[in-house]
């Protein structure tokens, strides 16, 4: 009877640890300095050439940006001159780097031939017997070519009217940042946030941007900049839900995972327990 009972006991210890989360995200919340706004799920800087948009919600923070060309004029966008900032360092947009892409085709054949002979003997038990003895030969060839492209990467991006190009380099923070205040591993009723100031957060980040309207505009230069001002750390169930997804009001068998609160002022970093023993 105690064995029966220790064998439960252990099966319920069992059940409750494969259900406890072993995932767990440090979400972030950034708040801009200034002239930033929030606009269809972007945070929006404005001027009368220009429109800069931001969503950081991404793994580590995407710093990257969408600029808008609202003028009739192409604008040209120089990346020698525009850079991402952290915490007072200067990161180059432009790199001088090459690019290159390559595409390849392949093609294999096989051929074979196949010949046989009779021989006869006498076998082991003194009677006449025939065998037929084959031998394959199969020979394989391949063929392949291709061909690649180089490039230089642009050190002025032209953004004609009315269009938009994408500019993505950098992530915000990729280490889990620690604090006494903060679990490592909460529970639910151990969640807790860690508020900051400009002028004792731990991220201080922005790009400064250079532009010129037309070719021989005067170069316009702006400066989005934005701190942390949150952090905060959740179990994997307190941050993500199950959803089925819907198209043409037919829902998905399956269901799938997605984050509860998206929003383009936040981002996140995913770790996991394992063996660890810290509490914060």
């Amino acid at each position: 009877m105690k064995t029966k009972k220790l064998l439960f006991t252990a099966l319920i210890l069992l059940a409750l640890t494969s259900c406890m989360s072993t995932s767990y995200f440090q979400v972030y919340k950034a708040s801009p300095s200034e002239k930033l706004a929030l606009k269809d799920n972007f945070l929006v800087y404005e001027d009368e050439n220009c429109k800069v948009s931001y969503n950081l919600w991404d793994e580590g923070g995407n710093m990257g940006f969408r600029f808008f060309n609202k003028t009739d004029k192409n604008i040209y966008l120089n990346l020698e001159e525009s850079f991402f900032i952290l915490n007072g360092i200067s990161y180059n947009y432009y790199k001088n780097r090459v690019f290159t892409t390559s595409t390849s085709t392949g093609s294999s054949t096989s051929r074979g031939l196949i010949t046989s002979k009779s021989m006869t003997g006498i076998n082991y038990l003194d009677l006449l017997q025939t065998n037929r003895i084959a031998a394959t030969n199969t020979v394989g060839i391949m063929s392949s070519s291709g061909h690649s492209v180089s490039y230089n990467e642009e050190k002025i991006v032209c953004i004609p009217s009315i269009t938009s190009k994408i500019i993505s380099e950098y992530v915000i923070n990729e280490l889990l940042y620690r604090d006494c205040d903060l679990f490592k591993y909460p529970t639910r009723k151990q969640i807790k946030s860690k508020t900051f100031k400009k002028s004792d957060s731990p991220f201080v980040f922005g790009n400064r941007i250079a532009y010129m309207v037309g070719q021989t505009g005067n170069l316009i230069k702006l400066e989005n900049e934005f701190y942390v001002s949150e952090i905060s750390n959740y179990p994997e169930s307190e941050i993500m839900e199950l959803k089925s997804d819907e198209f043409c009001d037919q829902k998905s068998v399956t269901m799938t995972k997605y984050f509860k609160n998206v929003s383009p002022d936040r981002f996140y970093i995913k770790y996991n327990k394992d063996m660890d023993p810290w509490t914060h």
